[in-house]
């Protein structure tokens, strides 16, 4: 069974963007040892423009092969002419208003989006399925996600959209790394008690 991990960023309280999505607050911590932790753990989460700027486009995946993300997410690189932003993997998009992708790489789930995530883990294979985004989505999502990837950058919103826009039960995850960042970044690997 492939893993589904929700690899976010957030505040130190916990929102991944303001109130209107925004997330540019964690921009100025992606420095050159971030980008190189990034580079070298997990290059498929980068996107595939930024892949290509940094000169590493043609690393292979080490834990994914496939990412969904939410409608909000995708239209962050939509606005910016990014129509298929993770070229190296496949890609799917959870939209129930998209009623066709811009992109043939790019596979619009508008209907039973957990029958489709139960499809995607059951497949065979070593790499897994990277959440990317956004609230939303993991809300829905919550009781299928094996294993959370939270970068956490040292700033409050105070307020903002949560990690989990859904009410749920309470989840325990245990604690299986944590890796410190020069600039405060704190990067924490929690899996699935079951």
């Amino acid at each position: 069974m492939r893993k589904l991990t929700y690899f976010v960023a957030c505040s130190i309280d916990g929102f991944i963007g303001d109130e209107s999505g925004d997330a540019s607050f964690m921009y100025p911590f992606v420095d050159e040892e971030f980008i190189g932790f990034l580079t070298a753990e997990y290059p498929e989460t980068m996107a595939s423009h930024g892949r290509r700027a940094l000169g590493v486009h043609d690393l292979p995946s080490r834990r994914f092969d496939t990412v969904i993300q939410g409608r909000g997410s995708y239209d962050v690189g939509l606005k910016e002419g990014f129509t298929s932003p993770y070229d190296h993997l496949r890609q799917y998009v959870a939209s129930r208003t998209l009623t066709e992708s811009p992109d043939p790489q790019v596979e619009i789930v508008a209907d039973d989006l957990l029958g489709k995530v139960r499809e995607l883990k059951s497949e065979d294979g070593e790499l897994g399925i990277y959440l990317c985004g956004g609230a939303q989505l993991a809300g829905q999502l919550r009781d299928e996600i094996d294993e959370l990837v939270i970068k956490t950058y040292p700033v409050a919103l105070g307020t903002g959209m949560p990690m989990f826009a859904a009410g749920f039960s309470v989840a325990e995850f245990a604690l299986d790394e944590v890796r410190v960042f020069k600039n405060g970044v704190l990067v924490r690997t929690y899996g699935r008690k079951r």
